[in-house]
């Protein structure tokens, strides 16, 4: 999967690749080059006293060495290059993938896991690429230039690489065959850590309010402890490897000094020619070493690898028709038709046989108890979500093959939980109409009931607002996203319980005020509140996903059983009527 994956990044760039190469090719012929003109300064120079010879070969060393200096430096400039350019699109292309999931997949991988594939495990795989490209490649240039370097100084000594090299794959192999299963482990975790540290500063509130300060520490401890008992036998490994190649290292050095000694005192070899030898055989095991730091992070990158591999090969369950519809017939219009949407593999759906029509100027209420199915319908709407049988019209025009772009326009979502991006009140509520003038900001505000609050703010819609809207009160971040979906004036307004936050008072007077602004739209509300939804023009009730009652706040008091018990549980018999 790794190699795959590896294999497609690094498409774009083969010039690039192509320099590395070049450039490995010529500093690891720098570093070939320098024992064997040591050694003939000792056998040619030192030996025989030629300062003239040494002089000489001095000057085509340090040339030599210039030029194995330039391409160290332009191989750790293109593979850096190369490397950050492969994470950038790696993550481009994640983050392309997410932003087209319905929330069913979102659901399925859940956003802490989500946002470590695109953060930590892309770094997996691309730090892999860097040290491929700095080190991997250096190592079979290495092992075979130096081989044959060797093999030219002195045949008999270079059966000592016979059995070095040999030793040195099997050390590698066992360890990395080990490293493997702990590497997805590790994954895993770092996935776990990543929700509950999630949880908990969302939650903070709730930790505190009900004392859980102590539990909540001992389950990240716990967590924690998982993490570093993993990534310790992993460390163990790597501690181990080490010792082991620079142990067969200095054994191999051993094995040569010795018989070459024997050699040079036979006159086969000069010393020269034994201190290259000597000079190529750590070569080629420290290179081999030095390719194992690319070599021990393979195991983890090939499971981020796999990781992101999944997402990427995850599609959507909405999918962009191909041939998207781009014009309206009934504009405003909302329609569902025997409606049905199930989890896959849940006992029963979430809907069933809904049957729904809303017309502009319309204001149509849904109702239910808790798990009835209200924020699923409304999330079939904007397409969040594909209905599982049934169809979902918008403007007369089934959704499924209206151009995403069109439906987004058409339909104005207000969901249930207020959220709001980190910069200013203005970017906020330009979030749909970027062109959006201050004055059409002011009259959203207004029928929001946000004017108020926000122009006691010394920067007025300049003022800052933090990741979440965190410096935001609850009911001013449900009135500002109410402003934000107004701003855009679509043909369609969903409101997810948006009114739950705003006290009374508030609540009567934006609903005073929101029928005037959306005369000539189609708006359907979802609330718990009676008092919110009572002069609707049309209530739909619904009971375990089905219609059980479609009428007035009258209508069905007096003729849906599960619609007068939702009333009673609020008001009196009195005020209800």
């Amino acid at each position: 999967m790794l190699f795959r994956l590896l294999r497609e990044s690094l498409r774009p760039y083969p010039r690039d690749l192509v320099v590395i190469l070049v450039l490995q090719f010529v500093s690891v012929l720098g570093m070939l080059f320098m024992p064997a003109l040591n050694a003939d300064i000792v056998d040619e120079g030192v030996v025989t006293g030629d300062t003239g010879r040494i002089l000489e070969l001095g000057w085509v060393m340090l040339v030599v060495t210039l030029v194995g200096a330039v391409g160290s430096v332009g191989v750790v400039y293109c593979s850096a290059r190369v490397s950050m350019a492969v994470g950038r699109d790696l993550r481009a292309a994640l983050f392309d993938r997410v932003q087209g999931f319905s929330g069913r997949e979102v659901g399925r991988f859940g956003t802490p896991s989500l946002i470590t594939r695109v953060t930590n495990d892309v770094q997996q795989v691309q730090m892999v690429v860097l040290l491929a490209a700095t080190m991997m490649v250096t190592a079979p240039i290495m092992c075979v230039g130096g081989t044959v370097m060797a093999v030219r100084e002195d045949v008999r000594l270079s059966s000592v690489l016979l059995f070095a090299l040999p030793v040195m794959a099997l050390v590698f192999a066992v360890i990395l065959w080990r490293m493997g299963p702990l590497y997805r482990r590790m994954q895993d975790h770092i996935d776990t850590i990543n929700r509950v540290l999630r949880e908990q500063i969302t939650g903070v509130r709730v930790v505190r309010a009900f004392v859980k300060d102590d539990a909540e520490r001992a389950r990240f401890s716990g967590t924690n402890r998982e993490l570093k008992d993993v990534s310790t036998r992993v460390g163990f490994l790597i501690a181990m490897m080490f010792p082991l190649i620079l142990l067969l290292a200095n054994v191999s050095s051993v094995g040569v000094l010795w018989y070459g000694a024997h050699r040079v005192d036979a006159g086969a070899i000069g010393v020269g020619s034994l201190l290259a030898f000597l000079s190529y055989l750590m070569m080629i095991l420290m290179t081999v070493m030095l390719a194992t730091f690319t070599v021990l992070l393979m195991p983890r990158a090939e499971v981020s690898a796999r990781r992101i591999r999944e997402v990427l090969d995850t599609e959507s369950s909405v999918v962009a028709p191909l041939r998207p519809v781009t014009a309206l017939t009934a504009p405003g219009r909302v329609e569902l038709r025997g409606v049905r949407f199930g989890y896959p593999g849940a006992e029963q759906p979430v809907l069933r046989g809904v049957d729904l029509v809303a017309a502009p100027g319309e204001v149509v209420a849904i109702v239910g108890s808790t798990g009835s199915g209200k924020t699923t319908l409304l999330n079939l709407v904007p397409r969040l979500f594909d209905a599982t049988e049934g169809t979902v019209l918008v403007g007369g025009v089934d959704v499924r093959d209206l151009a995403p772009a069109l439906l987004s326009a058409t339909v104005g979502y207000v969901p249930q939980k207020a959220f709001l991006f980190s910069g200013t009140v203005a970017s906020n509520l330009r979030y749909g109409k970027p062109g959006a003038t201050d004055e059409e900001l002011w009259q959203a505000l207004d029928v929001a009931q946000a004017r108020d609050f926000v122009a006691a703010l010394p920067e007025g819609l300049e003022a800052p607002v933090s990741q979440g809207g965190s410096n935001f009160s609850g009911g001013q971040r449900q009135r500002l996203a109410i402003a934000r979906a107004l701003v855009v004036r679509p043909r369609v307004y969903l409101f997810d319980d948006s009114f739950s936050a705003l006290d009374h008072t508030t609540d009567a007077a934006l609903r005073a005020a929101l029928p005037a602004y959306t005369a000539d739209a189609t708006v359907l509300v979802v609330a718990q509140r009676v008092g919110t939804i009572r002069h609707a023009d049309r209530i739909v009730v619904l009971d375990r996903g089905a219609v059980v009652g479609v009428g007035t706040h009258a209508e069905l008091l007096a003729g849906t059983p599960t619609y007068r018990e939702i009333v009673l549980s609020q008001l009196t018999e009195s005020e209800a009527a």
